[in-house]
């Protein structure tokens, strides 16, 4: 398997919310399924088979989890020093056709969220940016129209 770059953030929150998940989320599930199974007929109890499924949920993310943390490669983008786009790096771009600004910051595919700017590495517009310096260009092909971004300025918080 390969191993998949995240930042410490995005580290932690997936390890909280494994943690929420095995000493809250877990133990009240098996508490719901027991007070369940103690009304009676299982056939139809809607709170049971509610609760059975609610189990498998539960055990499917924390296997996930258990994976995505198993596989990552935690990168402090604070200690990287370029001039280059890459990993971690937060990066304040140009729209050339429609003269807007955008800011990114490109991180692992498991913790790219659009809408608070974090795209992932792996992305159309991530491919398109890693390796480039300020005053290039990159070029990305949408289904839409084909965006071009002026790199104004590279940061690694």
């Amino acid at each position: 398997m390969n191993r998949v770059p995240m930042t410490p953030g995005g580290y932690q929150k997936l390890k909280e919310e494994l943690e929420r998940l095995l000493k809250v989320d877990r133990p009240k599930n098996i508490q719901d399924i027991a007070e369940a199974r103690a009304h009676g007929d299982l056939s139809e109890n809607a709170e049971y088979h509610a609760a059975k499924e609610k189990q498998s949920f539960l055990e499917g993310r924390i296997q996930e989890l258990q994976a995505k943390l198993s596989l990552a490669d935690v990168i402090d983008p604070s200690k990287i020093t370029q001039s280059r786009i890459a990993f971690g790096a937060t990066v304040k771009v140009v729209d050339i056709g429609a003269d807007e600004e955008y800011e990114f910051i490109l991180v692992g595919p498991d913790e790219a969220n659009v809408k608070s700017g974090k795209i992932s590495i792996t992305s159309p517009v991530g491919k398109a940016l890693i390796g480039k310096e300020v005053g290039d260009v990159a070029v990305v092909k949408a289904p839409a129209r084909t965006i071009e971004y002026e790199i104004q300025e590279i940061n690694f918080v």
